[in-house]
């Protein structure tokens, strides 16, 4: 499949390069030819990575290892311009002097030698909706409404402005904006989780996998940047923390979890000035992390 208007879309990548994300789908498109044949597609990721740490968490969950297997990138990207010197091949036969960085996570066609997708939440969705051989759907068409508004307030209202409070050149006016902001979200989802065991729906979804990478990204990356006060008004969260715990004690979460790649990853490629928060780790990913279950990483 190559890069079209219809097929991809142009994002900012790596040091604000143009890339085209692939946007295939699985079974979604009889011109496609993406049909849902066990062994076919393969996935490229790494669980430093949070769009890869999620994928790896939903695959883990479905068992489908045989169905699709995994390549695991390493945590800190090996090309020059921050991306994988494994995936060029794949990028390059995909698109025809692909312009940016070989990015993952991947979703590639053995058959085909292409990729088909580098859009995290269409893989998660096409591996539950393909591949789960009648296990609970994780994506519940039910549910997709709650499940994508817990993904919208977690990207725009944790992560994009966790890093703009700790942005140490910000004005203080800025950055306790910004807190309030990631603050009143934290409320939100607090509030879900009070009465109840997950965050959408009556089980467990797509929606609890994004709340989980990004409260594992929140403490392992963004705390660092942010001053301890706003940290403990940060774990002053209980019944958040204890779903995340409570979710990290589960094998396909804990198998994905790799806290020393995600720190390796951050300070490769982190630019931003160490804060008191620094000090101030919520959970202990790590003791969670040691168990036999784990993904082999290189």
């Amino acid at each position: 499949m190559s890069v079209t208007p219809q097929t991809a879309a142009h994002l900012t990548g790596h040091r604000g390069a143009s890339v085209p994300a692939f946007r295939g789908r699985i079974g979604r498109d009889a011109r496609s030819g993406h049909y849902a044949v066990p062994g076919r597609y393969r996935l490229h990721l790494s669980t430093a990575c949070p769009q890869g740490l999620g994928v790896a968490v939903v695959h883990g969950l479905l068992g489908i290892g045989e169905s699709c297997p995994v390549t695991v990138l390493p945590a800190v990207p090996d090309g020059p311009d921050g991306g994988h010197a494994v995936l060029r091949p794949l990028y390059e036969a995909s698109a025809h002097r692909h312009p940016g960085p070989a990015l993952a996570p991947v979703l590639s066609d053995d058959w085909s030698g292409r990729i088909v997708s580098t859009h995290a939440p269409d893989i998660a969705r096409d591996l539950d909706r393909h591949f789960g051989d009648g296990r609970a759907a994780l994506y519940p068409c039910a549910e997709e409404a709650a499940i994508e508004a817990v993904e919208r307030l977690c990207a725009q209202e944790v992560e994009d402005v966790a890093q703009r409070a700790g942005e140490a050149d910000a004005a203080p006016a800025h950055r306790a904006e910004a807190l309030g902001v990631l603050l009143g979200a934290l409320d939100v989802l607090e509030r879900r989780l009070t009465d109840r065991d997950h965050v959408a729906g009556h089980g467990l979804t797509g929606a609890d996998v994004t709340l989980w990478v990004t409260l594992v990204q929140l403490d392992l990356v963004h705390r660092h940047h942010l001053d301890a006060r706003a940290v403990h008004r940060i774990a002053d969260h209980p019944a958040l923390w204890d779903h995340a715990r409570r979710l990290t004690a589960l094998p396909a979460f804990r198998a994905a979890l790799d806290p020393a790649g995600i720190a390796r990853r951050h300070r490769a490629h982190c630019r931003g000035l160490e804060a008191a928060g620094a000090a101030v780790q919520i959970l202990d990913w790590a003791a969670h992390a040691d168990g036999t279950h784990r993904l082999h990483r290189p």
